[in-house]
């Protein structure tokens, strides 16, 4: 595990560090060939440069985000409100974490992914690149 994102997951209470742990775990077993790093001050994985997913601690719980989750057709993630693809769930309890659900959303991030990297360079607009 990335030593800053350890860092991140020792700094969470208990129950989230478990959350954190057991999801970075999950992420790096299936997302072998991303860089990892703490970004924007939580933990995220890039495929060229690209952000896929990532997780952060909100009021609500840990929140796993896909940064093109929208277009996963996936009942058990939600899209987030903006113009952007990001779709998320929001966990409590390591319970609450499906493994399968997990690694299918990982499969299809690999598979389905919206140019975040260049998004600045085209003035916001984003582009489908898988």
């Amino acid at each position: 595990m990335n030593k800053d994102i350890k860092v991140y997951n020792d700094a969470q209470l208990t129950n989230d560090k478990a959350i954190c742990n057991l999801l970075a775990k999950e992420i790096d077993a299936n997302l072998t060939k991303a860089e990892n790093k703490v970004w924007h001050a939580h933990p995220v994985w890039f495929l060229d440069g690209n952000p896929i997913v990532g997780y952060s601690k909100q009021k609500a719980g840990i929140r796993l985000m896909f940064w093109s989750g929208a277009s996963f057709d996936e009942d058990g993630l939600e899209p987030g409100t903006g113009k952007f693809k990001d779709a998320s769930v929001t966990y409590n309890s390591i319970e609450e974490i499906s493994i399968k659900d997990l690694k299918r959303w990982i499969t299809k991030s690999k598979k389905i992914q919206w140019d975040y990297k260049n998004i600045v360079k085209r003035k916001g607009k984003l582009e489908r690149l898988k």
